[in-house]
C-alpha cells in the first residue's frame, strides 16, 4: 500500500487549475500540479511560474511512492468523474472536486456510490457558497429572522453558448453544468426545494431538453421561491431574497444591493471583498475550508446525487 503525504495533488493544468494554483501559492501549502498534455502543462508553466507534470493522473498516481491525503480535481468537465473515481480507488481520502461533478446524471450517481463504497469525502466546488456577498447576505438574514420567500434567474446566453467548442456531454447538459451555479447559490440561501412545479418549452439545436423554464415551490425552511429562465432571449444570472425587514438582491451575483422595508431605494451593501478581487471569487474561502475540513458550506457527491432529482425537475 503506498504511503501518504501532506502534499496537495491539484490535477489539471487549465484556467481554473491556474486559479487554484494562485491560492495554494498564498496559503503556503505543499502541491503537486498533474496535468494531461505537454502543450496543457507548458502554458501552465508559463502562467503561473510553476512546473506541472504532464501524462495524466494514472500514470502518475501508479508512479508515486506516496499519494497525498488531499485531492483537487480541476480537470475539464467530461473528465470529473473518470479522475475523481482514479482518486477514490487508489485510496485518496479528500477530495475537492469542481462543478458540477461529472458530465452527465448517470456518472454523477455512479461516483457517488463509488465514494459512499470506498468512504471518501468528494466535495463540490460551488464557489458561488463562499463569495463575500453570500456571506454579507447570510448575516442579513440571520439577523432578520430567516428567508420567507425568494426567485431567481438561470437565464443562458444561447447566442454565444452555440458557437463555443466543448468536450462531447458538455453542451447538451448545459442546465448541469452551468446553470447550476447560481440554481446552487439560490438554494443555499434559501433552502432546498420541499415541493416543487416546474414547466418548461421549446429547444435549441445544442440543447434538446428545453429552451424557456419557469417553476416555483416551496423550500425546506418555508420559503415560498418561483425561478425563470428563457435562454431564447437576453437576460441574466440574479437572485433576490426576500426577508421581513430587506430584500436583498444579487444582480451580479458578486454584488449585494439591499431595499429596505418601507422603501424603494435600492443601496449598494458594503462588503469586504478584497478576497474576490485578489483571487477568483470564492476560491479563496472555499479551498481554505476544504483544506481546513470545515465543510459545513460544501456541498458533498451525496447531496449532489439528491439534487438530481430535482434538476431533472426543472429540466424536463
Amino acid at each position: 500500500m503506498q504511503k501518504k503525504n501532506n502534499t496537495i495533488l491539484l490535477i489539471g493544468s487549465g484556467y481554473m487549475a491556474i486559479e487554484y494554483s494562485k491560492v495554494l501559492n498564498n496559503l503556503e501549502v505543499p502541491f503537486v500540479v498533474v496535468g494531461r498534455s505537454e502543450e496543457g502543462v507548458t502554458k501552465f508553466k508559463k502562467e503561473t511560474g510553476i512546473v506541472a507534470i504532464a501524462g495524466g493522473i494514472k500514470k502518475w498516481i501508479d508512479n508515486c511512492i506516496s499519494i497525498p491525503e488531499n485531492a483537487i480535481v480541476a480537470v475539464t468537465g467530461s473528465e470529473l468523474g473518470k479522475v475523481t473515481r482514479i482518486l477514490i480507488n487508489k485510496k485518496i481520502k479528500n477530495i475537492l472536486l469542481e462543478k458540477p461533478g461529472g458530465v452527465d446524471d448517470e456518472d454523477i450517481l455512479s461516483l457517488n456510490e463509488l465514494a459512499i463504497k470506498n468512504n471518501s469525502n468528494v466535495l463540490l466546488a460551488y464557489n458561488r457558497r463562499f463569495f463575500a456577498s453570500t456571506i454579507k447576505a447570510e448575516e442579513i438574514i440571520k439577523k432578520d429572522g430567516g428567508v420567507k420567500s425568494f426567485l431567481f434567474e438561470f437565464t443562458e446566453w444561447s447566442h454565444v453558448i452555440k458557437d463555443i467548442k466543448k468536450a462531447t456531454g458538455i453542451k447538451e447538459n448545459w442546465l448541469l453544468h452551468n446553470s447550476t451555479h447560481v440554481i446552487d447559490m439560490a438554494f443555499f440561501l434559501g433552502g432546498n426545494p420541499e415541493d416543487i412545479k416546474c414547466f418548461k418549452t421549446g429547444n435549441l439545436s445544442w440543447f434538446k431538453k428545453g429552451s424557456i423554464f419557469t417553476g416555483a415551490g416551496v423550500s425546506s425552511r418555508g420559503a415560498l421561491f418561483s425561478y425563470h429562465a428563457n435562454w431564447e432571449s437576453p437576460g441574466r444570472w440574479w437572485i433576490e431574497l426576500l426577508t421581513r425587514e430587506n430584500r436583498l438582491i444579487f444582480k451580479p451575483l458578486e454584488e449585494l444591493k439591499i431595499q429596505k422595508i418601507g422603501s424603494v431605494k435600492v443601496e449598494k451593501v458594503e462588503i469586504d471583498d478584497e478576497l474576490d478581487r485578489k483571487f477568483k471569487p470564492g476560491l479563496f474561502l472555499q479551498t481554505s475550508a476544504f483544506l481546513n475540513k470545515d465543510w459545513i458550506k460544501l456541498k458533498t457527491i451525496q447531496e449532489q446525487s439528491e439534487d438530481i432529482a430535482i434538476l431533472k425537475k426543472i429540466r424536463g
